[in-house]
């Protein structure tokens, strides 16, 4: 019983030291912050363009970010299963994915180039 009353007087001592510090410094306002620039929200885009084609039956399905195309959905008329194609490189290497699990990328690392 004895330790915890002091601990407790220590505990209390210390809070009435560091606001004693606090109170005692002079606070001064901080600078106004800038606002960003002007072109650093266009840079941002939050939703993909989608743009929509016929390619003969199919119906094509595009999304792009920033211009570059990274996934088609493709869906075939009479009802058929849709199904995607992902980009997988930047070489053009797309993957098919046309179920509930996801689509088996492989990483591809240039560690070298010649």
């Amino acid at each position: 019983m004895m330790i915890q009353n002091t601990i407790k007087a220590f505990l209390l001592a210390t809070a009435l030291i560091s606001l004693n510090a606090i109170a005692e410094k002079k606070l001064e306002p901080l600078e106004e912050v800038k606002p960003p620039p002007k072109n650093f929200e266009s840079d941002i885009v939050e939703e993909p363009q989608i743009t929509i084609t016929k390619k003969g039956e199919d119906t094509v399905e595009e999304y792009r970010i920033n211009g570059e195309l990274y996934m088609m959905k493709v869906t075939p008329p009479a009802g058929g299963p849709a199904y995607y194609l992902l980009k997988e490189d930047q070489n053009g290497g797309w993957a098919k994915y046309d179920g509930p699990s996801q689509p088996v990328t492989v990483p591809k690392w240039v560690i070298f180039r010649f």
